[in-house]
């Protein structure tokens, strides 16, 4: 009977496409060139169909400020409709979107006139009073430019904005197009080029990929303006089939295969050579051995990868005699391996850190913070530094006593910082790591001091988003150092220090605010709010009534002044069983304690 009920219920299932519940959006690609419109078909001969000339009337003033036609492309489609503009560069990102609002008609900062107004005042909010004066005067048309050089809350506002259809054209570049969907009616890109890169396939697909919105457009658009000398490189980008992946993890070695085999290692997965070699062959990289290895083995390079773990110091090689004939390699991670391996510190620098660390040990100055910080500075952002030295003179010139010292220590002297910033020739070598992340260190320090982004990227002409991705860059390194030493006892006076220090970089607000921040859904406005009301510590959150609260703090729900007093009253618990814990600890009888035997005549 079952096998009855099994057979006709297999026969009653009808297969489901997917493509009843997804609709499908047509994606139209064209190409501009000059005035001319022409539509991507692959069947035409040169792979490309005349569509139509753009009519547009432009002023003599607007031909010389547009030759693109930007404007005319996007008042197509705006403010109805949404529109993204992909751009070469950062700077030109801005420069576009104030262009396009130099020339569009006041009837676009009618359209969601009040809501434009909300997104402006959020933005202050969130910026201390700080807004951008290239966004105060494009957001009113609905306009605002997005790359790195915002912070994450900026971008995070704007892209709501967007989503929501009160902002209607964002001008790019192309990072938008990889990670953050905000899809479009038309995109536009401004050139065939990422910087000074010309298109690659997947770039180009990847951009285009934003054109067509799933549920709300039945059709998107992509529209690639091009030069005459780049027409012939832009038909074959458009008619080349994608880019082959391939793996990269014997192209980064220190981040690639080698930091692999030190976690393989120190996880215990696989510690001897021929269980690491068979766990590579199960790799992407092992399975396309026979397309990127040319000179090498597979076999060679597992080798000589493990050879320099163990001369770098962080792997130490054992002998196994299996047999008279045959002896196995067997490896184990050492102290400084796991606390590489713990810190997760990139191979490429975990022996500088150590000498970084075990120097700074010799004369460590606690006056002021600067020298903590030049420790738990990336190493990776200092590479890409390029000081501006007028600057980084008038900071050097303001520095303390101490702080002077820090400099002295790591061989910096404000001699050679004057000579660079005066374009003198100097002879004496100076390690330029050392004073780029000195700099970098700097800019930090001010900014732990100051609390504000936006002053600190005055005082050293940094984008915003930059200063903010290096403190959190700084935040998560100072972490990693922190659990590097906790893995050597050399290191023990670094840990109290290294602790407070993350927390620091963590909230970057002054420090009687870090304790209010560590309660789940408290940020900086919302913390400064408590505070000021008299809420100023963990014991008074959590002894606070959400009633209360919700009168006193403004734009607090219910849920939210729940969450709060709920979320206080979790960490003093675990605060509290924490210094329970340590008191036990204290008062145990220790393991070691030598027992000597008491006679019968010393009881009496």
């Amino acid at each position: 009977m079952l096998k009855t009920y099994k057979s006709s219920f297999k026969q009653s299932i009808t297969p489901v496409s997917l493509d009843q519940y997804v609709p499908k959006v047509e994606l139209k690609e064209y190409l501009k060139i000059n005035n001319a419109i022409y539509e991507v078909d692959c069947k035409a001969e040169n792979g490309m169909t005349f569509s139509r000339l753009l009519n547009c009337q432009y002023s003599d003033t607007l031909k010389k400020m547009d030759p693109d036609h930007l404007v005319a492309l996007v008042t197509e489609v705006i403010p109805n409709y949404s529109c993204l503009v992909f751009c070469p560069t950062k700077k030109n990102c801005e420069n576009v979107a104030e262009m396009i609002c130099k020339f569009l008609s006041k009837e676009h900062m009618k359209h969601r006139e009040k809501e434009k107004h909300e997104v402006i005042k959020n933005l202050k909010n969130i910026s201390s009073g700080n807004l951008c004066p290239v966004l105060k005067r494009t957001i009113p048309f609905g306009v605002a430019y997005h790359h790195s050089g915002l912070t994450s809350d900026e971008r995070k506002l704007l892209e709501e904005a967007y989503s929501t259809g009160v902002l209607c054209l964002f001008t790019c570049t192309s990072t938008l197009a990889a990670g953050v969907n905000l899809p479009a009616r038309r995109v536009i890109l401004r050139a065939p080029y990422v910087a000074k890169e010309f298109l690659k396939r997947n770039q180009y697909k990847q951009m285009i990929g934003r054109a067509g919105r799933a549920g709300i457009d039945s059709t998107g658009e992509s529209i690639l303006i091009l030069q005459e000398k780049d027409k012939q490189q832009v038909l074959e980008l458009i008619s080349r089939p994608l880019e082959n992946c391939y793996s990269h993890l014997v192209q980064e070695f220190t981040k690639g295969i080698q930091t692999l085999f030190l976690s393989l290692i120190g996880l215990k997965i696989a510690t001897n050579l021929d269980d690491i070699y068979h766990f590579m062959c199960g790799t992407f990289f092992g399975v396309q051995q026979k397309i990127l290895l040319k000179e090498k083995s597979l076999w060679e390079i597992t080798v000589e990868s493990l050879r320099y773990l163990t001369e770098k110091g962080l792997l130490q090689k054992d002998t196994i005699n299996k047999s008279e004939e045959e002896i196995q390699y067997s490896f184990h991670i050492t102290k400084l391996g796991r606390a590489t391996f713990k810190g997760t510190i990139d191979l490429a620098y975990c022996d500088i850190l150590y000498r970084d660390l075990k120097k700074g040990l010799e004369g460590l100055v606690l006056e002021s913070l600067l020298h903590l910080i030049y420790l738990t500075t990336p190493y990776d952002m200092a590479s890409q530094c390029v000081p501006d030295w007028m600057i980084y003179f008038r900071q050097f010139s303001q520095l303390s006593p101490a702080e002077q010292n820090v400099a002295a220590l790591l061989g910096v002297s404000e001699n050679f910082i004057g000579k660079k910033a005066s374009g003198q020739a100097i002879k004496k070598k100076v390690d330029k790591d050392i004073v780029n992340r000195l700099y970098l260190s700097f800019v930090l320090y001010t900014l732990l001091k100051e609390t504000n982004i936006w002053s600190v990227s005055e005082k050293f002409n940094m984008p915003r988003g930059y200063i903010q991705s290096l403190l959190t860059g700084a935040a998560s390194f100072s972490s990693c150092v922190l659990h590097f030493c906790e893995e050597l006892e050399e290191f023990w006076v670094y840990r109290a220090l290294l602790g407070e220090l993350t927390k620091k970089l963590t909230y970057c607000v002054k420090a009687e605010l870090i304790p209010l921040m560590e309660v789940t859904g408290v940020l900086e406005g919302r913390a400064k709010q408590l505070y000021n009301a008299g809420y100023k510590s963990l014991m008074h959150l959590a002894n606070a009534n959400p009633e209360v609260l919700i009168r006193t703090i403004d734009h607090l729900s219910r849920r939210q002044a729940k969450q709060i007093v709920s979320s206080a009253k979790m960490l003093l618990h675990e605060k509290a069983e924490a210094l329970q814990e340590e008191v036990e600890e204290l008062l145990r009888l220790p393991p070691d304690f030598p027992s000597i035997e008491v006679s019968a005549a010393e009881k009496a």
